[in-house]
């Protein structure tokens, strides 16, 4: 198979050339040239958002087309436009973010959507990635398009900070503030499981939109923080504290405690009770949270402890003046 690429040097694009490259896939990677491509894969440099920012991708044909980008959808409806005819499917990584919000539990790709515009320029990133999603479609059509509309994404190469800064908090040890209940279930999908899906699309000739997340459960707040602990071999207390007492703190659920929402809210059935059967009964599997945890706590030694972060995306961190306040340990 010979797969195009967008991006491929950071997180999900990374892990996708990557899985490509291990199944023997010819792959060639477009970029910015601000990070190094994985080896073996062909590399073409050009600026999506700059005139003439497409030009190396004037001639070649390819199987397939992966694109992650996030931004103003027109850019997706130039690229896709240039290569409508050259490429036979085209894979946008998109976001559970294109549902209305707030998201009724369990309900699956049929949930409402958000507006979007493939002509767009700078919109908010709901709006972005439906404005994308129907870039896609416009030149590939609904039979050569795959929208895989990810959910909160978690392990190695993580430019987001959730997971590496879980890890990072841990490993420094002593009392952690763990957000109740311990049985409080998740849902997330490894960028390798993404990956390996991705390709399966390609593969299998899927099209049309897929909710790209584990069950609901798949790992609980316990498990994933436990996991922590075990990985890190810290000294650390996970001190489970009660969703009302965090909040009563002014502490902000999923930007300061990643992961988290409280159970019962609006926003934890829109983050992690999504339906996902779509999925599995395409191909999707997701391996155990330990795995994950493991392996991107490898990662994160072999680059020096400290994960890359992308400028567009805030910092997600509790400060340890907050921490300390509500653990009574300040």
């Amino acid at each position: 198979m010979r797969l195009l690429m967008l991006g491929g040097t950071e997180f999900v694009g990374r892990a996708v050339t990557e899985a490509a490259l291990a199944q023997g896939w010819q792959v060639t990677v477009f970029h910015r040239g601000r990070h190094e491509a994985p080896p073996g894969a062909a590399v073409l440099q050009g600026d999506r958002t700059a005139p003439e920012g497409l030009a190396a991708l004037g001639t070649g044909e390819w199987d397939a087309v992966v694109d992650t980008w996030s931004w103003a959808p027109s850019a997706v409806r130039d690229t896709a436009r240039l290569l409508a005819g050259r490429a036979g499917r085209y894979v946008y990584v998109s976001s559970a973010s294109v549902y209305e919000h707030p998201k009724a539990a369990g309900l699956g790709e049929e949930a409402p959507l958000v507006a979007g515009d493939p002509a767009a320029g700078d919109v908010p990133y709901a709006e972005a990635k439906r404005g994308g999603e129907l870039a896609a479609e416009e030149s590939f059509g609904p039979d050569g398009s795959v929208f895989a509309r990810a959910g909160l994404i978690a392990g190695p190469y993580e430019n987001v900070g959730r997971l590496p800064w879980w890890l990072s908090r841990i490993a420094r040890g002593g009392p952690v503030l763990a957000p109740g209940p311990h049985g409080l279930p998740l849902q997330y999908i490894d960028p390798r499981d993404l990956a390996a899906w991705i390709l399966h699309a390609v593969e299998a000739g899927l099209s049309g939109p897929y909710n790209m997340i584990s069950r609901s459960g798949h790992a609980t707040m316990g498990e994933l923080l436990e996991a922590c602990v075990r990985v890190t071999g810290a000294a650390a207390e996970l001190r489970w504290t009660d969703p009302a007492e965090i909040l009563a703190a002014g502490i902000e659920p999923w930007t300061e405690l990643p992961f988290w929402v409280p159970p019962g809210s609006e926003y934890h059935d829109t983050l992690h009770r999504t339906g996902v059967e779509k999925a599995y009964a395409a191909g999707l599997r997701c391996r155990p949270v330990a795995e994950t945890v493991a392996d991107t706590w490898d990662w994160l030694r072999s680059i020096g402890g400290r994960a890359p972060q992308r400028p567009d995306r805030p910092l997600l961190r509790l400060s340890p003046e907050k921490e300390a306040k509500v653990l009574g340990t300040s």
